[in-house]
């Protein structure tokens, strides 16, 4: 085999690699359990806990909303809003640099972050409500 035809072959495969690695963006809208109405300090309390404990830095609470902001090694950043009501929560994405975002679909791990995230803020509740 040829140097060119393996040079090539390489990256090809460097390629398909990268292309692996992206997903469709993952924007949960969480319904939260029936029959239990969270007050607005309660479900603030479960997000920015949840948000802080993932190491994500809170940049703007409202009485429907958290902005938050996350910088992984220096190199991957994401902006999300948290929007929030007494029956649901929606974690949505604003933007992010070097999590090669294009057409609905993100680095993978950008997706492994917000599932912990819900999960964590899910658990917040569950914990502060018992």
């Amino acid at each position: 085999m040829s140097r060119l035809t393996r040079t090539l072959l390489a990256a090809l495969l460097i390629l398909g690699l990268a292309a692996c690695t992206t997903r469709n963006l993952y924007a949960p809208i969480q319904a939260l359990p029936p029959g239990r109405e969270y007050s607005q300090v309660e479900l603030q309390h479960a997000i920015v806990s949840a948000l802080e404990a993932r190491q994500w830095e809170v940049r703007q609470v409202s009485q429907s909303q958290v902005l938050a902001q996350i910088t992984v090694r220096g190199r991957h950043h994401a902006e999300i809003a948290i929007d929030y009501s007494p029956a649901e929560f929606q974690i949505r994405y604003l933007s992010s640099s070097g999590l090669d975002y294009e057409d609905g679909k993100i680095h993978r791990n950008y997706n492994r972050w917000i599932k912990k995230l819900r999960n964590d803020i899910l658990q917040q509740l569950h914990t502060n409500s018992g």
